[in-house]
């Protein structure tokens, strides 16, 4: 039901942005800022030294992300967006902050729950908070992609949903070699996303 309700909502909010280049160019922009901060984040995890492929891979294309989706707001007559200001963004509080918010209590959860610090715990936070922000890149983006083609629009995000496929199935691998109850921790995890998430997507109907 609750999943049900979010996907109602973020399309009914899409429905406003979408045809609208001004709020398209902010929604763009907000996004772009996500991917860029998840981007950045991977790579203040990344060890030194016991990097492997999969986190390298991961950073680069949360990255590309970030500009795919700064380079699409091109496609929006007389917008220009040129950082991440918040005039630039919508609801931009909640929009720097929903990540942020994500990995403080990612890491609180694993710290109360599981005694993890240090290595160990930011391990364990970025297979969880990664694992949450791929289930709803999966949801969001394929939602905004059918509003994309709905309004004949000619931002596209369809290279963007394959490779955040790709990257739910990896964290899934990473996660099971983690923890026997993987599916707890993420669970959990998930229902803390699920509450930002909200928070996030009232805000910028608010905003808009």
């Amino acid at each position: 039901m609750q999943v049900m309700k979010q996907e109602e909502q973020l399309q009914q909010l899409l429905e406003r942005i979408v045809p609208a280049d001004e709020l398209h160019g902010r929604w763009l922009n907000s996004l772009s800022m996500m991917e860029n901060t998840g981007a950045r984040k991977i790579s203040k995890y990344e060890h030194p030294v016991n990097t492997d492929i999969i986190v390298l891979k991961h950073a680069a294309e949360e990255a590309r992300h970030a500009y795919y989706l700064k380079k699409q707001i091109g496609k929006l007559a007389g917008i220009s967006l040129p950082d991440y200001s918040y005039a630039c963004l919508l609801a931009p509080l909640e929009s720097h902050h929903y990540l942020n918010m994500l990995d403080v209590e990612a890491c609180r959860y694993l710290k109360n729950n599981m005694q993890l610090e240090g290595r160990a715990l930011k391990h364990g936070a970025y297979l969880l908070v990664t694992y949450a922000i791929e289930v709803r890149a999966d949801m969001l983006y394929e939602i905004y992609q059918a509003a994309l083609t709905r309004h004949g629009s000619k931002v596209n995000v369809k290279s963007i949903i394959l490779e955040e496929e790709g990257h739910l199935a990896e964290m899934t691998r990473m996660l099971q070699d983690f923890h026997p109850e993987w599916e707890r921790l993420a669970k959990d995890i998930c229902a803390v996303e699920d509450r930002l998430f909200m928070k996030w997507i009232e805000a910028v109907a608010v905003m808009n």
